[in-house]
C-alpha cells in the first residue's frame, strides 16, 4: 500500500500537461470520485490496525500534493493563454447605445420649467399619509366616496394611513408649516385603486400648484394657466374654463384647452370637440385654510392640478397610458432626440 502510494505522488510530481484540457483529464484521473487517490481511501479499510496512521497520513499527504500542483498549472497555464491572445489595444471601443429620458420625465421638468419662470418653487413630501391630510384638512365630508376602499389604498385596517390619493397632501403641509405669501408646485407619484386599463391605472404622476396671499382672485389663476397652456402646447392654443366641483375648492373649475392636433376642427382625440380636458382648478375653499389655521378673511388663493400622463399623451398623441410603464425600448427610443 505504501510503495503504491510513492508510486502516485512519484506521478503526481511529473506531471506535465500541455493545456487547460489535459489538465482537466489528469484531475479526473486522480482527484474524481473515481480516480486513484479515491481508490486509495477505499482500501484503506484493509490495511492492519498498526499501519493505518502511517498509512492514512500518506494518502492526505498525497491528496494534497496532487491538489496544489493542479491548481498550480491550472493558473501557470491560464496566465500563458491570456498572453497568446491577439489585441489590438488601438481598436475602438463598442459603442453602448445610449438611454434617454423617459416621456413622463421631459413632461414633469417641462411643466415645473415652466412654473418657475413665473415663481412657483418646487416643494414634495410624503407617498405614504394619513387621513387627516389627504381628506380631512381637505374639506372631504367623512362619508366622501373617495374614501372607500374602491379608490383608495388603505394601510391599516383602521383606514387611518393610506397610500396618498392627490399632492394635495403635499399644499397641506407646506401651509401648516409656512405663512403666506405661498406659491409651490407639488409633482409626485399618486395611487388610486383602479382598474388597469388605456385610459386608467392605480399609480399615476400628478402636478399640483397652489397660491395663497392677500387679493388672489379667480382672475389671477386664469392668466396663470393661460400662460401655462400656451407656453406648453403653443401660443395659439386657447382655454375654457368649465363649472365644476372639488371638496377642497369653491368655486372650481374644469380646464380645457384647444386641440392642437384638428386645430378646434374636430377629432378622434378630442371626440370631436374641439376641446381637449386637461386639469382641475379653482379658488381654495375657506374651510381649507382654517384647517391649517390661514386666516380666510385675510388671504385667499387657488389651487389646481394636473396628470402628467394626462399632458405627455395629449402632447404626444399616446393612445394607451400603459405604454408608460411597460418599459417598452422601441417606444422609449422616440424621446431619445428630445
Amino acid at each position: 500500500m505504501i510503495e503504491k502510494i510513492n508510486k502516485l505522488l512519484e506521478e503526481v510530481e511529473s506531471f506535465a500537461p500541455a493545456d487547460i484540457k489535459e489538465l482537466e483529464s489528469l484531475r479526473i484521473e486522480y482527484l474524481s470520485k473515481k480516480g486513484k487517490i479515491s481508490v486509495l481511501f477505499n482500501d484503506f479499510r484493509n490495511v492492519p490496525p498498526e499501519q493505518k496512521k502511517e498509512v492514512g497520513e500518506k494518502i492526505n499527504k498525497l491528496k494534497q500534493k496532487a491538489a496544489e500542483k493542479i491548481n498550480i498549472l491550472k493558473e501557470q497555464l491560464s496566465g500563458s493563454s491570456d498572453e497568446n491572445i491577439d489585441i489590438d489595444l488601438s481598436r475602438p471601443g463598442a459603442k453602448f447605445d445610449m438611454g434617454s429620458r423617459h416621456p413622463l420625465s421631459i413632461i414633469r421638468n417641462e411643466i415645473i420649467e415652466i412654473f418657475n419662470r413665473i415663481g412657483f418653487i418646487v416643494t414634495e413630501d410624503r407617498e405614504i399619509e394619513d387621513d387627516a391630510h389627504n381628506f380631512g384638512k381637505l374639506n372631504f365630508p367623512e362619508n366622501h366616496p373617495a374614501r372607500d376602499m374602491q379608490d383608495t389604498f388603505f394601510i391599516t385596517p383602521d383606514m387611518n394611513i393610506l397610500l396618498r390619493t392627490h399632492t394635495s397632501s403635499v399644499q397641506i403641509r407646506e401651509m401648516e408649516a409656512s405663512k403666506p405669501p405661498i406659491r409651490s408646485l407639488s409633482p409626485g407619484r399618486v395611487y388610486r385603486n383602479e382598474a388597469i386599463c388605456a385610459r386608467a391605472h392605480c399609480l399615476f404622476h400628478q402636478v399640483e400648484g397652489l397660491y395663497v396671499d392677500t387679493g388672489v382672485s379667480f382672475a389671477d389663476m386664469k392668466q396663470t394657466l393661460m400662460f401655462f397652456a400656451k407656453e406648453m402646447f403653443g401660443e395659439k392654443t386657447e382655454i375654457r374654463l368649465r363649472p365644476s366641483f372639488f371638496p377642497f375648492t369653491e368655486p372650481s373649475a374644469e380646464m380645457d384647452v384647444s386641440c392642437t392636433l384638428c386645430g378646434c376642427k374636430g377629432c378622434a382625440v378630442c371626440k370631436h370637440t374641439g376641446w381637449l380636458e386637461i386639469m382641475g382648478c379653482g379658488m381654495v375653499d375657506p374651510n381649507v385654510l382654517k384647517a391649517v389655521n390661514i386666516d380666510p378673511k385675510k388671504y385667499s388663493g387657488y389651487a389646481f392640478g394636473m396628470g402628467i400622463e394626462r399632458i405627455a399623451m395629449l402632447k404626444y398623441g399616446i393612445k394607451d397610458l400603459r405604454m408608460f410603464f411597460e418599459n417598452d425600448v422601441r417606444f422609449l427610443n422616440q424621446f431619445a432626440k428630445i
